[in-house]
């Protein structure tokens, strides 16, 4: 697994640059992509403060931290994505997507594996169109990357089976712990939760209680945040497409509808702590 040496990120939002420290950190080379200045420039700021933190901790020495930032390359340019491994972590849209995909396979070379981050979409349907799909796969990574240990790897239908090896071998040369799914809606972390946000989300349109209130006992019993609490930190926007994604794939069952609740916050772009606002209030 040596071989896999450049690590290439599409999308340099919350996931790509949680991403991307994690590969850092863990001595690979990484070019982190996007088609805007502003989000490159935010990326490099996030991940400084985040190693600086780290370092402040006495988790990494000085010199760890300058070696580790040195190995991030920020580009605009899709043709500098010339990597052994490329991670996508762009909008939960299949278009916008497999058009990204259609874009790198223009770049990359034909050993060069590509990967998305989705967190619901069809892996088997991202890979349609492709000239390598066996060299294709989902790498589910949790938010905050840097700090999440479960990885799933996620096997298409037309996954070859040494993709899914070097996939496994790599993710655990980072530290963390890689488990292969099939591609299932939802994998199945995602699958799982959905009533840990659904269900409470029932419960405050009922009234039954505050989401204060929801957040508390759920934090009682041994979460380590609520549920309204954690939808504010993974965005209403993602959690709510994510919901939409299961609820579809799974031809309407009843149990993984998605709330209207959640559905305005979308609409008025309360979208939890990226926002200033969501659930909760977020002052800087």
């Amino acid at each position: 697994m040596n071989s896999i040496n450049h690590i290439g990120i599409a999308g340099s939002g919350t996931m790509g640059r949680g991403i991307a420290q994690v590969f850092a950190q863990a001595g690979l080379a990484v070019t982190l992509y996007d088609v805007l200045p502003e989000a490159l420039e935010n990326a490099r700021q996030q991940i400084e403060q985040a190693l600086k933190s780290l370092a402040e901790k006495g988790k990494l020495s000085p010199e760890q931290t300058t070696e580790i930032t040195g190995r991030i390359r920020y580009t605009l340019a899709p043709e500098e994505l010339k990597c052994d491994v490329l991670i996508e972590a762009v909008a939960e849209l299949l278009p916008v997507k497999q058009q990204l995909f259609a874009q790198f396979e223009q770049v990359l070379s034909n050993e060069s594996i590509v990967v998305t981050n989705t967190s619901s979409l069809s892996v088997t349907a991202l890979s349609a169109g492709l000239r390598h799909p066996h060299r294709f796969a989902g790498l589910h990574f949790f938010n905050p990357a840097p700090v999440m240990k479960l990885v799933e790897v996620v096997r298409g239908e037309l996954t070859a089976p040494e993709t899914v090896q070097k996939l496994v071998a790599l993710v655990s040369r980072t530290g963390k712990h890689p488990v292969v799914v099939a591609d299932s809606p939802g994998f199945i972390v995602n699958r799982v939760a959905r009533p840990f946000y659904t269900e409470a989300l029932k419960l405050a349109e009922e009234q039954v209680a505050g989401i204060e209130t929801i957040d508390r006992l759920m934090r009682a019993t041994g979460f380590r945040m609520g549920p309204f609490e954690l939808m504010d930190l993974i965005g209403n926007d993602i959690n709510y497409s994510v919901t939409q994604s299961v609820f579809q794939a799974f031809s309407g069952e009843p149990r993984f509808r998605p709330s209207r609740m959640q559905e305005l916050k979308v609409k008025a772009r309360h979208l939890g702590r990226k926002t200033g606002k969501g659930f909760y209030n977020y002052d800087k």
